[in-house]
């Protein structure tokens, strides 16, 4: 076995939500800083160096005597941060994996001939400011730093409040070419958020694309108005228009065998007894190629001004975030998948697409070859307290990205 156990028992309680039994370990909270802190106490009590780039994301390295420190970096590793009421596995399990794998190659024997390092990225899920992958967008210029630190959370607070509030320099945000340069290859471990895995029978898979998606806020806006006296026929309610964009939203997803999903709702004035002045939803939308993608919006963005002008009130669509199709490399993955093949016995590796979202896409969009190894999940549900990978199928994914360091990380 591996130190993967004790790790996951000291991380697991952090930022759980008692009544709902769901993480919120949202960016630049305190629980979100609690993993930060066990990071680094884990890291340091491995030998590992541990530093905070420009854009907060966790760097541990683990460079042994004799190695060029400058030679391009094998960097393994995910994220800490959750969305509301998410499972304790998207994103931890990959860092908890990372930092045992480590382990387990040093307890092997074998010495990387270049630096190793584990990272865990800033803000993966976007659950406070809106932009998924903020921490690995500003990293490869992605995202303008400008518009990172003028981000207003739920809370109300600003990212650059936030990051100030608790010690973070929110001046310092922005790409960072030398960082990224010094990367050689990426390999990311993630829990299945699906369930191919169980109905393939395999412990293990590897990535082979992640769909085009993107987040999109509609503001419906109208007339706040009494909810007893307001006849219906004079009313303009932002709420009816919402509603049926979402009805279209879930026709259209639904027959192209495409995604899209409302998550997220802000009402004003929100009072019970109100017809509400203005309705702002997020659309979660992801498509298998781009043009789908363009299409699933324009129908929604349609229908949205259609149900606005059949009630007298507007409709504004905002693009926050827009990712392409993003193939991993082949050859990575294939080094990757043989690996774990040789190393642990397995017939085959499975290579899977995915519609779910990673710092690992937002990196091979940059030009880092870039592998992800995903770990089976029983329940197949994802971003949900039923988010589940049994310690065995953990324990496997572990060896299979120790499998993987092995390989690259050594000539």
């Amino acid at each position: 076995m591996s130190t993967f156990s004790g790790m996951w028992s000291e991380l697991e309680p952090i930022g759980r939500h008692q009544s709902t039994g769901g993480y919120r370990r949202y960016a630049y909270s305190q629980a979100e800083l609690e993993c930060r802190e066990w990071f680094i106490a884990a890291a340091e009590a491995r030998g590992l160096a541990v530093e905070a780039d420009r854009n907060s994301n966790l760097w541990a390295w683990w460079i042994p005597a004799g190695v060029d420190p400058h030679a391009k970096a094998l960097v393994i590793g995910s994220h800490l941060d959750s969305v509301p009421d998410g499972g304790a596995f998207d994103g931890p399990l990959g860092v908890v994996s990372a930092l045992a794998a480590i382990d387990q190659v040093r307890g092997s024997g074998v010495i990387p001939d270049r630096p190793v390092a584990v990272v865990a990225f800033a803000d993966e899920e976007g659950a406070r400011f809106g932009i998924a992958c903020a921490g690995s967008r500003l990293l490869t210029g992605a995202l303008d730093p400008d518009k990172a630190r003028g981000l207003v959370g739920r809370d109300g607070a600003t990212m650059h409040e936030a990051m100030k509030s608790t010690g973070f320099d929110p001046e310092g945000l922005g790409a960072d070419p030398a960082r990224l340069a010094a990367i050689g290859q990426f390999v990311e471990l993630h829990v299945e958020q699906g369930r191919a895995l169980v109905d393939l029978d395999a412990a293990v898979g590897v990535a082979e694309c992640i769909w085009p998606h993107g987040r999109y806020r509609f503001t419906f806006t109208g007339a706040a108005d009494h909810a007893g006296t307001t006849r219906m026929q004079d009313r303009q309610d932002p709420m009816v228009a919402y509603a049926r964009t979402a009805l279209a939203a879930y026709d259209a997803a639904h027959s192209s065998h495409n995604r899209a999903t409302f998550g997220r709702l802000e009402v004003e004035p929100n009072g019970t007894n109100a017809v509400p002045s203005t309705v702002r939803a997020w659309l979660d939308a992801r498509a298998a190629d781009v043009p789908e993608l363009e299409e699933l919006v324009a129908r929604v963005s349609e229908a949205a001004t259609q149900a606005s002008v059949t009630n007298g009130t507007a409709v504004n669509v905002d693009p926050e975030s827009v990712t392409g199709m993003l193939t991993f490399d082949t050859a990575l993955r294939n080094v990757v998948a043989g690996a774990i093949t040789r190393d642990l016995g397995a017939a085959s590796v499975p290579a899977l697409p995915t519609a779910a979202g990673h710092d690992a896409g937002i990196l091979a969009a940059a030009g880092v070859p870039t592998a992800m190894i995903y770990v089976r999940n029983p329940t197949g549900v994802s971003h949900s307290p039923l988010e589940h990978a049994e310690l065995d199928d953990c324990e496997v994914g572990v060896s299979a990205l120790a499998a993987a360091v092995s390989e690259l990380a050594t000539s």
